[in-house]
């Protein structure tokens, strides 16, 4: 059989006995260690696979969710038993115990091989700013492989692993997603527990996931975001963002995904990617999404608020002990970035922090008038003799689309988009608020299936997606157009019985609707009305069917279930309202929705 290298592949082989954990970690660990491209700080010793595959024995995929799977771990991430170095010789440590994530991780039955090359101090985009040397990118050893999360990238794109861990200040865990054709998972800031990790800043790392798929990917972040009381930046996640959020089966269809205006993008002279961008935007449309050009500027500005602000001044507290003592330990670029924290003051912080809110209201405005933003992960590439030769600067240009992520808290899935000229790959990201992490991966999911694209750098085909729960036997669609839409005051009623989002869509053009008497909470009323209405906005939403009467006994009068015919021509069934009611009610047919409505209102 072919060497699975998806995570989900691997399972099935483990649960059908054509692989055992034995033969193919040993061979995994075989290949980490023959890595030509400077990966690799340390692999776990022979000794220490021995005690992995010890506490396997005797359990199954049924077990443990992530049996035998094989990951890397970035540099800055502990691992009992071997030494952490945050790409820095003289920095080196012996932890006590694992990274939290990396023991649940464990705990779920994945094998770490060992500890993967970075950018020193994670400060970099490029890969190139290691004493280990720069890892070569997984389709042309002349370029780059982004970083800071270098190593762990081009673990995952060769089929080294099956999955790794990153992590993401400005964009280490998308710009070598990106460069390598594989996906970047930076989750909200938060879900995943930072304890254990060698900050950057503090205040906006996050540690991130590289894997090949988001089947992969919702997998892995159900057992890597679990909340962490010892971390104290940790969040827990509400439910509408756990694994039973992920629906990628038509997840762009109907959607409304932002696009910053043409004259905005920056592709740095690489006209490849620029053709490859706006291919990936008529795809999109393609696929039933509607593109809303906004204004990028904000985020921009917000962007350069990290290196150009006193969020550098967080690099120099994470090691200053290590930098006063001496600062030449570093390698030279890093003394540069990270001493130029010196000088800053608590009133520059402050500036900057009300700064950064005043752009945080201006982009969370734009956010709010879209499901999603798609934009390049970064608008070129560059060989590794030409950023020795200009760290600094064209580190920048790479990080022009990503510096801004934490920095106003959304979460953010850099996907692959397709090949350039070059032969090198080319990706883009789509990013939303805090919290819309399962959003993104359903998005994500249609569109790498949309695309086709092998995975990364070993020309295995694409798997098809897993089917969801929610397309199985057992589940029922119901579509609502009133409180219950995400987000509003009785979404919580569909969230506590398993209900997922399947798509935002509308109505035919052969309904009314109205603004019912009482509340709060207030409702609508929806009234078919052949040949003089409108198409009204709705949301369409999956549930158990044992959760179905549960939901009935909380529908008051006028109210009730029928079918609903959709702009696809698909009936659904869906609230309708008693005619009689709409008599003395106000008609909002013309807002097109109760969202609209809502709005104005208040």
């Amino acid at each position: 059989m072919n060497t699975p290298i998806t995570v989900i592949e691997l399972l099935a082989a483990y649960q059908s006995e054509q692989l055992s954990p034995d033969g193919f970690l040993t061979q995994k660990l075989a290949e980490a260690r023959a890595d030509e491209r400077n990966c690799w700080i340390e692999s776990i010793s022979d000794a220490q696979l021995d005690s992995f595959l010890a506490n396997l024995k005797g359990k199954s995929p049924k077990d443990l969710p992530l049996f035998g799977v094989p990951f890397a771990i970035k540099d800055n991430i502990d691992l009992a038993g071997l030494p952490t170095t945050a790409g820095c010789k003289d920095y080196a440590y012996q932890p006590e115990s694992s990274a939290y994530v990396v023991q649940a991780l464990i705990n779920a039955g994945a094998v770490p091989l060992g500890k993967t090359n970075l950018d020193q101090f994670a400060t970099g985009l490029v890969g190139t700013r290691s004493p280990w040397g720069a890892v070569k990118n997984s389709f042309n050893d002349a370029y780059i492989s982004g970083g800071s999360s270098s190593g762990s990238a081009v673990t995952v794109a060769t089929g080294q692993v099956c999955f790794s861990l990153g992590t993401d200040t400005a964009g280490s865990g998308r710009v070598p997603a990106a460069f390598n054709n594989i996906l970047g998972m930076k989750a909200t800031k938060g879900m995943v527990s930072c304890t254990g990790l060698v900050p950057a800043c503090k205040s906006l790392d996050c540690i991130t996931l590289f894997a090949h798929t988001t089947d992969d990917l919702n997998l892995l972040l159900d057992i890597a975001g679990h909340y962490d009381e010892t971390d104290c930046y940790a969040r827990p996640n509400p439910e509408s963002n756990h694994a039973t959020a992920y629906h990628p089966e038509n997840a762009l269809t109907g959607r409304k995904i932002g696009v910053p205006a043409p004259e905005q993008l920056a592709f740095f002279g690489n006209d490849s990617a620029k053709a490859l961008f706006n291919a990936a935007l008529d795809k999109l449309k393609a696929q039933g999404v509607e593109l809303v050009e906004i204004d990028f500027e904000p985020f921009a500005q917000a962007a350069l608020l990290l290196y150009e602000g006193p969020w550098v001044a967080e690099r120099y507290a994470a090691i200053e002990t290590f930098f006063e003592a001496d600062s030449s330990r570093c390698l030279p670029v890093i003394e540069t970035i990270i001493g130029g924290a010196q000088g800053k003051t608590a009133v520059d912080a402050f500036k900057a922090i009300y700064q950064l809110q005043a752009y945080k209201v201006q982009c969370d405005a734009i956010l709010s008038t879209v499901d999603s933003v798609v934009i390049p992960t970064a608008g070129t590439i560059y060989t590794i003799d030409e950023v020795n030769a200009d760290p600094i600067k064209l580190n920048s240009n790479v990080g022009y689309y990503t510096n801004f992520m934490n920095l106003l808290d959304y979460a953010a899935i850099a996907l692959p988009a397709g090949i350039q000229t070059t032969g090198l790959p080319f990706g883009i990201t789509l990013f939303g608020p805090a919290w819309s992490d399962r959003k993104l991966l359903s998005f994500g999911g249609a569109w790498q299936q949309s695309l086709g694209l092998p995975l990364g750098a070993t020309h295995a085909p694409l798997p098809v997606l897993e089917p969801s729960a929610a397309t199985q036997e057992g589940w029922v669609e119901l579509a609502v157009c009133g409180a219950h839409l995400e987000g509003l005051p009785l979404n919580v009623q569909l969230l506590e019985r398993g209900a997922r989002l399947v798509k935002a869509t509308h109505t035919s053009a052969h309904y009314k609707l109205y603004a019912l008497a009482g509340g709060p909470p207030f409702r609508p009323g929806l009234i078919r009305s052949k040949g003089a209405g409108s198409a009204i906005e709705v949301e369409v939403w999956t549930l158990p069917h044992t959760a179905l009467g549960s939901f009935l006994q909380g529908i008051p009068q006028p109210l009730g279930l029928g079918k609903v015919e959709l702009a696809d021509g698909a009936w659904v069934t869906s609230f309708i309202c008693e005619g009689y009611a709409v008599e003395t009610a106000e008609e909002i047919t013309q807002y097109g929705g109760w969202r609209r409505y809502m709005a104005e209102k208040s």
